[in-house]
């Protein structure tokens, strides 16, 4: 009437719950995985650097090289204070 499980017989039928429900979530995962797929292949055909029709953009315009390095300078020139106030401090402690 009664069925008596061993230790081992629990374990295996915990790690077999365990596996059913881990298996659950590989249909998503593998349709982000898909979706990521998709648009690493399809990403250079949707960036140009020509203009719609094929002919290169003005030849005569400027490229914004300084956008965002003065930041990046800045934010390097903020760290190193800030490392070296921390290494001070900790020497005189």
């Amino acid at each position: 009437m009664y069925e008596v499980r061993t230790e081992n017989q629990k374990s295996q039928t915990r790690n077999l719950k365990s596996a059913i429900e881990r298996m659950k979530h590989l249909p998503k995962i593998f349709t982000i995985q898909t979706l990521f797929i998709v648009l690493v292949l399809l990403m250079p055909a949707l960036l140009h650097a020509q203009g719609p029709d094929g002919t290169p953009g003005d030849p005569d315009a400027a490229a914004p090289i300084d956008g965002g390095l003065s930041l990046l300078i800045a934010g390097g020139v903020g760290y190193g204070i800030k490392k070296m106030k921390e290494k001070k401090r900790d020497t005189i402690l």
